[in-house]
């Protein structure tokens, strides 16, 4: 992935290009999954695909009038500090609330972008389209918190996405991850053994060992400039933590004189762990509680299985 510091003008404009091109699809796709529930927001959905669309016809005519007819494919994946985002069409049915969140963040995140590329422009022209793009984004920003019949507290609302973006996200990755990765070598370790105090040198070692690799790998995902989603080394930091938390969750209870209570009571963290997992998701994500659970719940169950078994052998 390229750093978004490193792109010229022209790389630049064609990332441009490429955002308001899928911005424009998935406004599209709102309005078409809101279209039976919910005509009148429907309807405003297909306004703001429309406005997507001349920011890209503006863009485009810039960039032949720069640079020529051929533009280089930059998406958002080639480019470090977006964040990722679900598919349209695998959450349907479409719930008003949630549609509403995912586009006040795209139209966030747009924003951002297009101001830090404007401060970084020295063309006049390209410099002077960026900016008005960015305040035309603002104004999006705002539509989106509004989309639904009653106007929310924007001030709130922007506290809770930078919240969600800042430490629920990077908090959720992490304890996905060191609830779930440290499940299989845990078990394992433990089935392989009926050895209390080896089997907790592996929990400690799998745990701790997860929460540095994971608080590197979030702090250098992104510098947070486009995205809104803070300091990098705080958001590693809440990764990091998160994960060692995950892990030691279901490993301390091996401090526990008896194996078979050790291990009973490390079962039951797990499944308090992976419920409150998908919980987190369920709130703060969107995310429907039968795919929650589902990815969660069985897919956590399915890594202790295979440590089970591996112990066995």
């Amino acid at each position: 992935m390229r750093s978004f510091k490193s792109l010229n003008e022209q790389e630049i404009l064609a990332l441009a290009i490429s955002l308001e091109e899928e911005d424009a699809r998935i406004y599209d796709d709102f309005a078409d999954g809101l279209k039976a529930s919910y005509p009148v927001q429907a309807e405003e959905f297909r306004r703001l695909r429309a406005e997507e669309d001349g920011h890209r016809h503006r863009l485009l005519d810039l960039y032949r009038k720069k640079f020529g007819e051929h533009i280089p494919l930059i998406r958002r994946q080639d480019v470090k500090g977006f964040v990722s985002r679900k598919p349209v069409w695998l959450v349907r049915p479409l719930g008003l609330d949630a549609v509403r969140k995912q586009a006040e963040l795209m139209e966030l995140e747009t924003k951002r972008f297009y101001e830090k590329a404007a401060q970084r422009a020295t063309d006049a022209g390209i410099r002077q389209l960026l900016g008005d793009l960015a305040e035309e984004e603002r104004k999006h920003e705002r539509l989106a918190e509004s989309i639904i019949t009653e106007e929310p507290d924007t001030e709130a609302a922007a506290r809770k996405r930078e919240f969600v973006l800042q430490v629920v996200q990077p908090g959720l990755a992490g304890l996905m991850d060191g609830s779930v990765s440290t499940l299989a070598p845990l078990f394992a370790a433990a089935f392989a053994t009926h050895n209390n105090k080896e089997t907790l040198l592996v929990g400690l070692a799998a745990s701790l060992g997860a929460g540095i690799s994971m608080g590197f790998a979030e702090a250098l995902s992104d510098d947070g400039s486009l995205t809104g989603r803070g300091r990098p080394w705080v958001r590693g930091l809440i990764c990091g933590l998160m994960t060692a938390l995950g892990g030691l969750g279901h490993a301390l209870p091996y401090l526990l004189p008896d194996f078979y209570m050790a291990t009973g009571t490390a079962i039951a963290v797990v499944l308090v762990e992976l419920v409150v997992i998908a919980w987190i998701r369920h709130r703060y994500m969107d995310t429907p509680w039968s795919s929650a659970i589902f990815q969660v719940v069985i897919g956590g169950l399915l890594v202790f299985l295979a440590g089970v078994l591996i112990g066995y052998e």
